[in-house]
Parts: C-alpha cells; sequence; structure tokens
C-alpha cells in the first residue's frame, strides 16, 4: 500500500521524486515509513557483507527487530529516513538523527544532525547515494539543520567520495579509527554546478539508451502487416538497424513477422532488450508495460493513442502510464508519439512512422511535440538537401521532454544545430538555464506554437505572456522564431555556415529589383546592408564568382547575399553558377553566404534534390539516391547535385526569408561574443540580507499555508531599505487639515495624490497635483480633487515630498510558477502598458542583464536624451534593478514587487510607491535537488 496524505497527515508527500541515476535509469525517492518493514529487511538481505560492515563497523548480518522499528519510525522532523526504490524494491537507503553539541539525540534548535547511507551492492555505481544526498540535505535544511556529520570507515572509499565530491564546505577530520566529516548544508555555487553537472550527465545518458539501444522489440505488430505496430517494425528493418530486432504479437503462431523473429510476449524473449516500441491499444499498454518492465526494458516508445489528448480519462490513463513506468525505472517517451530516429552510422535506428529511407546523416537535431509537424519538418528538410543527427518526437511529452533532449544535444558531438518546435515550456526556467548553456557552444533554434496548452499536454501553471516567455528565450541565446518555414530556413544557414562577425550584409546579384528588395528586408531586420551590386541580367557564373570572391575578401562586410534571376538563354547555366559560388566560397571561406533565387526551376533541379522525375515519391525504391547528402541547397522545393561537394550553401526562394536567417544568426553571434563576458552579480556592502530574513520571518509567523500577504507601506518601505532601495515617505490625507499637517512634516513642496484602486498611478485621470508650494495651493488642490473625482473616503488622498523632474519608469519582480523570479523594466503610463513595452529579465540579474533591461524597450531613448532633452541617471537606475534582483534571490519568502512610478532624474532615482508580497517560500525551492517533473 502506498503511503499518502489521506492515509497519514502527517506524511511528507513533497519529499517523493523521481530521479534520473547517473546510468540513465529512474528510481523513485520517498519518506520511509512503517509499512516498509518487510522491504527494509528484504533489501538489507541483498546487501554485501561487506558493505554491512561499512554501515555498522562491525559484523552485522541481520536486522533485529529493534532495528527494523527504530529504521521504518520517524518523527519526520528530527529523524528521518529516505529509500530510493524501484519497482517498490529498496534499492538504498539514508536517514539522519538530529544531534545536540554532545553528540546526542536533541531537538530543534539544535542544527546538526548525523547521516549514513546504505546502497545495495548491485546498485553501486550508478549515482543512488549522490542523489539521497541530494534529497536528504533539503530535508535536513527544511527542517532547520544546517549542518551534517557522518562516521566513516578509511576503507569505505567510496562513501567518503560522495561526500567529498557533493561540493558542499566540509571538515574532514581522522578520529578514533574513523574519519569524520561535518558539511555545512548551505548549497554554494560549487555544490549547484556539481548537482546540474550530474543532472545533466543522467538525463543525456537516459536519452542515449533510447536513441541508440542494442536490442528493440516491437508489441503490437499484426499478423497481417497493417497497423502502426508493423508499419514501425518494417521502418526499423529497413533503416538497417545494426541491433537485434524483435517482434511481439500474442496471438503469433510463426516464428517470423515480416521476415523478424516473433514471439508471443516480451518474456519470452530470451535475450535483454533495451527499448520496447508499444503500439497496442490504450487498454493493452499497461499490460505490455509491466511485461517490459519485469524483463528489464530500459525504455519505451509508446505510439499508441488514447491518453491526455482524448480527455479527462485519457489523462489519467497517460498519468498512471507515467507512475508504472518510472517503477520499472524505464524512461518513456510518448504517449501518442510519432517516434525517434538516430542516423548514426553504428545505430542506423528508425523507430519511428517515417517510412523508409529515413533521412540522412547530418549535423542537425530535430525535436517536436506534434508528430504532424515533424513529419512537415523532417519532409522540409530532406527536400532541401539537409540531413539529421537525431530525430525525437514526444507526442503528450508525458516524460522525456525537451529539457531532456537539450541535456543530450549539449553533449553529442554528431549534432551542431538544435531545431525545437514547442507546443509547452512545462518548466520555462529549466528550460532556459539548459538553452543557455547548450547556446554557448551549438545554436538553439525554437519555434513555440500555440498561447495555450495541446490537449495531452500536463504542465505547472504559468502566469508568463507569450512577449515575456520570448524575451527570456533571447536572453537564454535561444533563436526565436514564429513559424515551421522560418525555423527550417535558420536551422539550414546555420548548419552550413560560419556565423557573421557583425551586421553588414553584401548583396550581389543579376537583378536590380531584387537587389533592393533584399537591401530593404535587411533594413527591416536591424541589419546595415552594403549598397547592392547589380551585375546585370547578363551575368555569367564567372561574373557572380569574381563578385562573390571579392565580397569574402572585403573587410566591409561580414555577410553576403546573392540574388538570381532566370537567364534570358535557353542555356541552362544551373550546375555552373552553383560550382562558381562553391569555387568563390571555397577560396575564401569565413563569411556566411545565403542565395535568393526566383523561379530558377533549372537552378532547383540542379541544385536541390538528387531525386529526379523519374525517380519516383519518397519511400519508393527508386528515391534512395535521396539519401546522399546534398552538397548546395537553393530552393524550399528541392536539395541535392548530381555530384557530391564539400560545400553546401542555402538557398531561400523569398528575400525576406533569407535575410531573416541571416539576420537571426548575426544576432546569435552577437550574443555568443557578448556571453565572453556575462557580468556579476554585484555585492553591496550595506544589504542588510540577515536583517531582511528577521523581518520576514516576524511578518510570515501569523500567516498560514499558502496565504499571501500584501505588506502595509511602512513595512514594504523598511524592508526593501534593507537592500538599499528607498521609497519616498507618504503620509495620509483624509481631509484638508490632514493634508496640511502631513506637507508640515515632509516640507514644501508636496504632491497630493489619490491611491483609489481605480485613480492609483493614473496622472491622465487628474488625480495628482504636483508643486503645491504652500497651504493655500494645498487646500486649493483638495478642494478640486474631491470635487472633480469624489470624497476623500474614496479617493484615499496622500502627501508626498516632491523629487527631481525625470522619466517616469516601472520596476517589478514577480515569482512565477513555472519560471521562477523575472525582473521587469518598462517606462510608466498607459501608452507602454497599452503597447507590452516591458522587457524582462531572469534573477539574479547581472550588471550586464540591468544595463540591457533598461535599454531593450522601444521607449529606452527617453532615458538616454530623445530630441534634446536631458540624459538621466541610468547607472542609478540599473543599481535600483540589481538591488531588487538581490531581493527576490535572497529571500524566496517575497514574491512581488511593484516599484511605481520610480522617477529617473539627472542626478538620482526616487521611487514614490511600493507594493510587496509575501508568502511563505515552496518547500523545494530553485536550488533543491534534481527531480523529474511530477504531473
Amino acid at each position: 500500500m502506498r503511503m499518502t496524505i489521506e492515509s497519514d497527515p502527517s506524511y511528507p508527500a513533497h519529499w517523493e521524486a523521481d530521479v534520473v541515476l547517473r546510468d540513465g535509469g529512474t528510481a523513485r525517492i520517498r519518506p520511509i515509513t512503517t509499512e516498509d518493514a518487510g522491504r527494509l529487511v528484504s533489501f538489507y538481505e541483498q546487501v554485501s557483507d561487506e558493505s554491512k560492515y561499512y554501515r555498522f563497523f562491525a559484523p552485522y548480518p541481520r536486522l533485529s527487530a529493534r532495528d527494523v522499528h527504530r529504521f521504518t519510525h520517524h518523527d519526520q522532523v528530527d529523524r528521518v529516513g529516505l529509500a530510493a526504490t524501484v519497482g517498490e524494491e529498496f534499492i538504498g537507503t539514508v536517514r539522519y538523527d538530529r544531534i545536540g553539541p554532545d553528540g546526542r539525540p536533541a531537538s530543534a534548535p539544535a542544527d546538526e544532525a548525523e547521516v549514513a547511507f546504505l546502497v545495495q551492492d548491485a546498485h553501486q555505481g550508478r549515482g543512488v547515494a549522490s542523489a539521497l544526498l541530494e534529497h536528504i540535505g533539503a530535508v535536513a535544511r527544511e527542517r532547520g539543520i544546517r549542518r551534517f556529520a557522518a562516521e566513516v570507515l578509511p576503507a569505505n572509499t567510496k562513501m567518503i567520495k560522495v561526500f567529498t565530491d557533493a561540493g558542499y564546505q566540509q571538515k574532514r577530520s581522522f578520529e578514533d579509527g574513523s574519519v569524520h566529516l561535518t558539511l555545512d548544508l548551505e548549497p554554494t555555487a560549487e555544490s549547484l554546478a556539481v548537482q546540474r553537472a550530474r543532472e545533466q550527465r543522467a538525463e543525456a545518458r537516459s536519452v542515449q539508451r533510447l536513441l541508440a539501444p542494442g536490442s528493440v522489440a516491437v508489441v503490437g505488430v499484426s499478423r497481417s502487416g497493417a497497423g502502426v505496430g508493423a508499419a514501425a517494425l518494417r521502418n526499423l528493418r529497413d533503416s538497417g538497424f545494426h541491433g537485434h530486432l524483435y517482434a511481439v504479437n500474442e496471438a503469433v503462431t510463426r516464428d517470423l513477422l515480416d521476415g523478424v523473429r516473433a514471439y508471443r510476449t516480451v518474456g519470452a524473449i530470451g535475450a535483454p532488450v533495451d527499448l520496447a516500441v508499444i503500439a497496442v491499444p490504450a487498454d493493452r499498454v499497461p499490460d505490455a508495460v509491466a511485461a517490459c518492465g519485469e524483463h528489464g526494458v530500459q525504455g519505451l516508445v509508446v505510439l499508441s493513442a488514447g491518453y491526455g489528448e482524448s480527455g479527462p480519462a485519457g489523462l489519467a490513463r497517460q498519468r498512471e502510464l507515467l507512475r508504472q513506468a518510472r517503477s520499472y525505472g524505464m524512461r518513456l517517451i510518448g504517449p501518442n508519439a510519432y517516434g525517434v530516429i538516430n542516423t548514426a552510422p553504428e545505430v542506423e535506428l528508425n523507430a519511428s512512422l517515417t517510412p523508409a529511407p529515413m533521412p540522412v546523416r547530418g549535423r542537425t537535431g530535430l525535436f517536436t511535440q506534434s508528430g504532424a509537424i515533424g513529419i512537415a519538418l523532417l519532409s522540409a528538410l530532406l527536400r532541401r538537401g539537409e540531413g539529421l543527427s537525431s530525430f525525437v518526437s514526444a507526442g503528450n511529452r508525458a516524460d522525456v521532454s525537451g529539457n531532456d533532449i537539450l541535456q543530450y544535444w549539449y553533449e553529442d558531438e554528431a549534432t551542431d544545430v538544435a531545431l525545437m518546435y514547442l507546443e509547452t515550456l512545462g518548466n520555462p526556467r529549466k528550460f532556459t538555464r539548459l538553452a543557455r548553456r547548450t547556446a554557448a557552444v551549438k545554436p538553439v533554434v525554437v519555434a513555440k506554437g500555440g498561447r495555450h496548452t495541446p490537449a495531452g499536454h500536463v504542465v505547472p501553471g504559468t502566469r508568463l505572456s507569450e512577449d515575456t516567455v520570448s524575451a527570456l528565450l533571447r536572453q537564454a541565446g535561444v533563436i526565436r522564431v514564429d513559424t515551421v518555414t522560418e525555423l527550417v530556413d535558420v536551422g539550414l544557414l546555420l548548419a552550413s555556415q560560419p556565423l557573421p562577425a557583425g551586421p553588414r550584409i553584401a548583396i550581389l546579384g543579376n537583378s536590380e529589383s531584387l537587389g533592393v528588395l533584399t537591401y530593404d528586408a535587411c533594413l527591416t531586420q536591424g541589419l546595415r546592408p552594403l549598397p547592392p551590386l547589380d551585375l546585370t541580367t547578363a551575368a555569367s557564373p564567372e561574373d557572380f564568382r569574381a563578385a562573390l570572391a571579392a565580397a569574402l575578401a572585403s573587410d566591409d562586410c561580414d555577410a553576403v547575399i546573392v540574388t538570381a534571376i532566370p537567364w534570358v538563354s535557353e542555356h541552362a547555366l544551373a550546375d555552373d553558377l552553383a560550382d562558381a559560388l562553391r569555387e568563390a566560397v571555397a577560396a575564401t571561406p569565413g563569411k556566411p553566404v545565403a542565395v535568393v533565387h526566383v523561379e530558377l526551376a533549372e537552378l532547383v533541379r540542379a541544385l536541390s534534390a538528387t531525386r529526379g522525375p523519374d525517380d519516383g515519391p519518397p519511400g519508393h525504391p527508386a528515391a534512395d539516391t535521396a539519401r546522399t547528402p546534398a552538397p548546395f541547397a537553393v530552393s524550399a522545393t528541392g536539395t541535392g547535385a548530381s555530384a557530391p561537394a564539400p560545400l553546401r550553401i542555402p538557398g531561400y526562394p523569398a528575400a525576406e526569408r533569407a535575410v531573416k536567417a541571416v539576420a537571426e544568426a548575426v544576432r546569435y553571434g552577437q550574443w555568443r561574443r557578448a556571453l565572453a563576458d556575462a557580468g556579476q552579480v554585484p555585492e553591496y556592502e550595506d544589504i542588510d540580507e540577515a536583517g531582511a530574513a528577521a523581518q520576514l520571518a516576524g511578518l510570515l509567523a501569523d500567516v498560514d499555508g499558502e496565504a499571501v500577504l500584501t505588506l502595509s507601506d511602512w513595512d514594504a518601505r523598511e524592508l526593501l531599505a534593507r537592500y538599499g532601495i528607498r521609497v519616498l515617505p507618504t503620509l495620509p490625507a483624509p481631509s484638508p487639515d490632514a493634508a496640511v499637517r502631513a506637507a508640515g512634516i515632509l516640507g514644501y513642496p508636496v504632491a497630493l495624490k489619490t491611491t483609489a484602486p481605480h485613480l492609483r498611478h493614473r496622472a491622465d485621470l487628474g488625480g495628482v497635483r504636483l508643486d503645491l508650494t504652500n497651504e493655500a495651493e494645498l487646500r486649493r488642490s483638495y478642494e478640486e480633487l474631491t470635487d472633480a473625482l469624489g470624497k476623500p473616503a474614496e479617493l484615499q488622498p496622500v502627501v508626498q515630498p516632491m523629487v527631481p523632474r525625470g522619466v517616469d519608469t516601472v520596476v517589478r519582480s514577480v515569482i512565477d510558477p513555472a519560471a521562477g523570479a523575472v525582473l521587469s523594466f518598462g517606462l510608466a503610463g498607459v501608452a507602454s502598458e497599452l503597447l507590452g513595452d516591458t522587457a524582462h529579465r531572469l534573477v539574479p540579474a547581472t550588471d550586464r542583464d540591468a544595463a540591457a533591461l533598461i535599454r531593450s524597450i522601444r521607449a529606452a531613448p527617453l532615458l538616454f536624451g530623445w530630441r534634446g532633452s536631458d540624459p538621466v541617471d541610468t547607472p542609478a537606475l540599473e543599481e535600483t534593478l540589481l538591488r531588487l534582483s538581490r531581493l527576490v534571490d535572497d529571500h524566496p519568502e517575497v514574491i512581488g514587487v511593484t516599484l511605481e512610478p520610480v522617477v529617473v532624474a539627472a542626478e538620482g532615482v526616487s521611487a514614490l510607491s511600493a507594493t510587496v508580497r509575501v508568502a511563505h517560500p515552496p518547500a523545494r525551492g530553485d536550488l533543491g535537488p534534481r527531480t523529474l517533473p511530477s504531473y
């Protein structure tokens, strides 16, 4: 029976987690309960005598009844035990016991605990202990424990390495024949780096096991040869898969199905199976998964439909499928998946519904959530001569997602460009983190379709707008495109051309009009085009070669766009032109070149797919020549050339498409160069982090559960002041006399404002009076406000001192449930709000982030002296942004801050009002242990 909050209200269900281990398999980590006595005894019986000796420092062949009771009864505060399980059986355990300064059992406020591990010998070396240490450390921090102490025998080098490699600050000594280790559990940059490196290796390995299996079984192959299962089997067989291939059909009566060895069940296969492709009806999938799990299958590709995309009942089946697969330690692609492809010559895996021949070997990786889009992208890439390294279409992506594939591509030497079609971002914060790291070494191009969650995709809710998501992706170096056509266009350029060194674009061709169109498109994309060079319609291939060679050799341009229209000639010059352009590029490499062509059918045939007019449709034996990579691609209607060549130049049927691709490459190149100096999160000596923590603890002492507390003006100002953010004092003015008294306290000149919700920050509605220099002006303004807008009780007037005039801005930070803390900036006023002119960065922001943030809004020129006005103090504004970033990063209790307006003057900034919302932080934050999503 599985423990739940319903069966035991004290059970900490949020400590449960699925993790990927070092070898790519999965395990579940959960609290040990009183119902685990039998599992604990069975686990201990399978541990070697040597491991038992290392754990107890003496021979300890079996657990006594007292031991079993002690190790299964915990108060989940001072005594906690966790188990790593596979198939409900223990493979490793860890426990801590809180101790006092004398080393004896204690309760809070004691903040040290003794920790001990035991891992089944068959599972040692899989990273079980490291994963358990991450999770027990997070539990301990949640319970107020700051240090772990451990006694380890010197010969137990594996366990010593688990502690020393964790990245925590630690002390080590040798006492009474054992090694005494003390670990400070406060996360450090090193411990976080270690955790993320382990996460990357484990998740990459789990994908590698799916893409490079040594054996594959297709479950659900019909005897008639019809259906999805039979199609998947044929595609695997015809792709030339190098491993062992098996067909499974419970009613099979012969040894072979479609020429492949057939069995009634997976269990009847007398050999290991690494990957199972499941293509049976949804109601029979659980039995198939169970059979695979019992046989030791490592991963699943579930093609079967009838899950989340079909409604609530299907969604429940999908969740149960994921739970079942993970209980056996298997990763899952799907359900409702299109399949996976790996073109590596030593694998040649086509476990998908793409018929043979599968895509050619290339340097581009492709991930899609949609099978239909996957088909379209595969077709488009094939037509334009681009090969693939790997392809994953994850369907409902109940388990394996784009994050996992990014982890794999990051270290995959066969992949130079990552193309992704995403319908949802289940964890934008993790995705941007992984994408940023991957984009530092290879381009990541993303087309994100749909502004709503499709059926079957269960993801954490997010309040982020599409514009915000785009901004966060750009911050991470992701090339965000709007359509699948742009995805292919940009991918082709990046896969075949070097990155441009800058935005200067040379344009040459045999059409003045097409050159002008290209020039205009460059300006639209923010590039710096040179005047187009018109070679005239009489230009020969040699003229093209000479002009291109000269442009590539010039120091005045960073990229070249060649435009070509048909010749007024019956002579087919396609091959000659292709050779001429390749010759010029080969002679002077280092700059990207793109070709814009218009209605050049003969050039398309010569420089596109090798498949000719008599070759038949894709999948026809005559079309096998399409497996030869194309050396030069110039259109969206075909790829390849009759003779192989070492160079490929992408071609586009419209100037706008070519320029868009080049512009994205320019921006990506600029991001890569800027990455060398990513900036720093500054330290400020006047920040009172401890005082802020104490204040927040006091404010939240009486707040229950997930309730949100909006701080009073006084508390908000006090909290922000601890981080060096001064908010102008505000005094209430419920009557004219109260307004006069407030002005006397603050000193003239003053401002009189309404703070009613419908008038707040709406100076355009007349609810603000400025520069009031004496009592008479203040009383007159008070009367005007109340006469025009309503009674004082409705308007809630306040008085503030005046500050130097400047530009009114808005600074915000919010905690999104999926993306984490986001820092936002824009100008104050309805115009900016209406136009959505707001920029965003993830927290913590660096000094470079803050500088880029204020410069990335469209209205930024107003800060720098627009039309002769005085520039404002942008360094002070950047400092305010960085201090707010530090506040929300240091204190997860702060879930929302709005400073509006922040007046940026020629010298200094003034925050006129602040709204701060706080709540108890989530049990696990961004620095928590690595886990798989649980939907």
